[in-house]
């Protein structure tokens, strides 16, 4: 895959964000993590039952839903704020599709592409490095 100088990569799951920077040539791809803001973390029920009740799974899906929403909300504002000049996003299909539901029209314009696939949000740089060069 050929990813432009300076492209910012999110690697973004329902649970975490990652952003990182292509410091490289288009064709040797070479990420610095970037350090962000936190994005605060979701309003939690108390007195939730065991794991197997359809009640918890659905507030999980919803604290999932609801990180996925304020992580586009994160990635709007910074292209917004034209610190992001294009976006390259790493997730799972679920994940993305929650974020395409919530991106900002300035934020779609901007997304250079998208790389589906397992989690890369607990991965090394090298390993996603490496996913973004056999892309």
């Amino acid at each position: 895959m050929i990813l432009p100088n300076g492209t910012t990569v999110a690697v973004v799951d329902g649970k975490k964000l990652r952003l990182f920077r292509n410091d490289g040539t288009e064709s040797c791809i070479q990420l610095v993590e970037e350090t962000i803001a936190e994005i605060p973390p979701a309003n939690r029920r108390s007195g939730l039952r065991s794991r197997n009740d359809p009640v918890k799974r659905r507030s999980l899906r919803r604290e999932k839903d609801d990180f996925v929403a304020r992580a586009a909300a994160y990635l709007d504002r910074l292209i917004l704020d034209r610190k992001i000049i294009s976006l390259f996003v790493v997730t799972d299909p679920w994940t993305l599709g929650e974020l395409q539901r919530h991106f900002h029209d300035a934020t779609r314009e901007t997304l250079i592409g998208e790389l589906l696939g397992r989690d890369f949000t607990s991965s090394s740089v090298g390993s996603i490095e490496a996913a973004l060069t056999r892309a």
